[in-house]
């Protein structure tokens, strides 16, 4: 399968799956690199504005950040509208499901991202992905699939 590049899989990786190695976390570092560079060799490997902008609060400058998160490796996509769409009505199937957390948009972003392209979503924040988008072919570590996000 990874040898065409027509059928080559796009995934797109969660902010937590990045800082994870970015922070070197005891927990999680090793297997978030695993996947990452297991993704890399399956395919394409995005982010997004949002990813980038989570994963930036830690650094001074965009020099720095653009070390870690080179565009040869991580490729940069904008959101799509349509993305927005979908987010904004699993937000509101969220708090209507009686979701107190007032600002988890950028997580809706970010599956709504992966929804709308297709694409497989690495990340250890399994609930409210498969919640709210449950097409979405979510690669995460087996512990983390209880979790909640």
């Amino acid at each position: 399968m990874a040898s065409d590049p027509a059928i080559r899989p796009a995934t797109l990786v969660d902010s937590c799956v990045l800082l994870d190695v970015i922070t070197g976390d005891e927990q999680w570092a090793d297997w978030s690199a695993r996947e990452i560079a297991a993704a890399m060799d399956a395919g394409r490997v995005v982010i997004n504005p949002i990813i980038y902008a989570e994963v930036s609060v830690g650094y001074q400058t965009i020099e720095e950040l653009e070390e870690l998160l080179p565009a040869a490796d991580y490729e940069r996509e904008p959101l799509p509208y349509l993305a927005g769409f979908a987010a904004g009505k699993a937000f509101v199937r969220y708090r209507r499901g009686g979701g107190e957390k007032r600002s988890p948009m950028p997580d809706f972003y970010i599956g709504a991202h992966a929804a709308i392209t297709g694409y497989r979503l690495l990340t250890r924040d399994v609930r409210r992905y498969r919640t709210y988008f449950p097409t979405i072919d979510i690669i995460a570590p087996p512990q983390a699939e209880g979790e909640t996000a």
